[in-house]
């Protein structure tokens, strides 16, 4: 999927561009860059960060730079941020999102025989290269932006600093949010004087309070902005209609973020709590898997009553994301050496687990099984989420190469012989094939018992409306 943050400021900001560009290394895993300028021009730089982490890369870059204004980026796919010298002048441009015709788009601009854009792997467009050339096509970045909304399937939220300033244009349904935070600093507190102004422009709000930001704003779905040090400029409102991605709360979106005035941890303890209220097991002991699953377990201890425990540790230092990796075996190896049992408080026990989702369920499965084997007496799961029938159309985070490689889509075979045209009987949690299929799941994944959260109950957690909210990849509605 991947992550920007964007600083304007009266004093120097590449530390707060850099420290809040990494705040969002749990959102991509293959790029990241970082561009400021100077009164030399831009100096940009850009890493792959497949292998290593994001400070490691670009710690020792920053020594030699001073500049007011900048912008960051973790990308799952594309090198950026870019930057460019057109008509509209000489400007930095990153992108967070998925352009589904971007073939389409392309073939569009090659109509113009000037036209010529950069591949990256495999024949693939660079997805910021395209949203600049759609911009430059246009009279003013207001303009650029706005054709890019209107021209993009898919989401395209972007982050270009200019001499204006910065501008900020969150995708035309919501589905990432955009977020602006504001302090004030002095060089010398003791000697008091006039503060520093910084604004910052973030996906994640968790950025904010460690560098002394508070938000002062949120954008709207497709509302454009030019952050200057004067404050915040609107430049295009926002839309009335927004979809933002439910899975933000549920798994992706940072514990201490907050979008939309629902915090993530605190969704996730409500998510909880509600699971532990649909149903009635005993078992000695409620965990999560790390980390992602941990709130929605804890929430569930709490109301349960059930006490709360750690019968697995995430082994940190030196692992990164278990589904990173494109060879499913290798992501299952990973994933095995991350998570260490603690057998003493394995053995003999009956243990529920609640998980954020089960993807394919190949790593589930490995990590019961592994429970077993130090002698767990039962192992129950809870999804915090309904199963996934559809793979994301709309962000990167969870595209799969085959949707048939879905834990539901393969019970579903195995109970029809065949896929359905339509599923919707499978995301009905009242329906028999819905039923069904779960008792399918469980069973290949030899788990004691499975339930999945209930489509209705989320969303409720999540608090802000259902209408508000993208749920694709569980029901199939656009």
């Amino acid at each position: 999927m991947g992550g920007f943050f964007g600083v304007i400021s009266q004093g120097d900001c590449v530390a707060d561009v850099y420290f809040g560009t990494d705040y969002h290394s749990h959102l991509g895993t293959s790029k990241g860059g970082l561009a400021f300028w100077t009164q030399d021009g831009f100096n940009r730089s850009i890493h792959n960060i497949e292998n290593t982490q994001f400070r490691a890369k670009f710690e020792a870059e920053l020594s030699g730079i001073k500049s007011s204004i900048g912008i960051g980026c973790i990308s799952d796919k594309e090198p950026q941020p870019l930057t460019v010298r057109s008509h509209l002048g000489s400007y930095a441009i990153s992108t967070v999102g998925r352009i589904n015709n971007i073939d389409a788009i392309a073939d569009k601009a090659f109509k113009n025989p000037n036209i010529h854009l950069l591949e990256i792997n495999k024949g693939q467009i660079n997805q910021t290269e395209l949203v600049s050339v759609l911009m430059d096509s246009e009279k003013s970045f207001k303009e650029g932006l706005l054709a890019v909304q209107d021209a993009v399937e898919g989401s395209c939220s972007v982050l270009i600093l200019s001499q204006d300033g910065i501008y900020a244009s969150r995708d035309k349904l919501g589905r990432t949010p955009l977020i602006v935070g504001q302090k004030e600093a002095y060089k010398d507190e003791a000697q008091g004087g006039t503060p520093e102004i910084s604004y910052c422009v973030t996906l994640e709000s968790c950025t904010l309070t460690n560098l002394g930001y508070k938000k002062v704003y949120e954008l709207g779905p497709g509302e454009i902005i030019l952050l200057t040090t004067e404050g915040v400029q609107k430049i295009a409102p926002a839309r009335e209609k927004m979809r933002i991605c439910a899975f933000l709360w549920v798994y992706y979106g940072y514990p201490s973020s907050t979008y939309e005035g629902t915090n993530v941890e605190v969704m996730r303890y409500k998510n909880g709590a509600a699971m532990a209220r649909a149903e009635q097991v005993e078992v000695d002991m409620v965990a999560g898997i790390p980390d992602s699953g941990l709130g929605h377990a804890i929430g569930y201890s709490n109301e349960s009553k059930i006490p709360f425990g750690r019968p697995f540790v995430k082994y940190t230092p030196t692992w990164a994301r278990s589904f990173t990796p494109k060879n499913q075996d290798i992501r299952s190896l990973v994933a095995r050496m991350k998570l260490m049992p603690i057998p003493e408080l394995v053995m003999g026990k009956k243990l529920l687990f609640c998980d954020d989702s089960i993807v394919r369920g190949t790593q589930m499965r490995e990590t019961v099984n592994l429970l077993y084997r130090c002698y767990a007496k039962e192992v129950h799961v809870r999804p915090a989420c309904p199963p996934l029938l559809y793979g994301c159309k709309y962000l990167n985070f969870s595209a799969f190469p085959h949707v048939m490689d879905l834990a539901a889509r393969k019970a579903i075979m195995t109970l029809e012989g065949g896929m359905p045209e339509n599923l919707e009987d499978y995301s009905d949690p009242a329906s028999e094939k819905y039923n069904g299929m779960v008792d399918c799941i469980g069973k290949a994944l030899n788990f004691s018992t499975l339930k999945y959260q209930n489509i209705h109950d989320m969303i409720e957690a999540i608090g802000i409306g259902a209408e508000n909210l993208c749920t694709y990849c569980w029901t199939g509605k656009e």
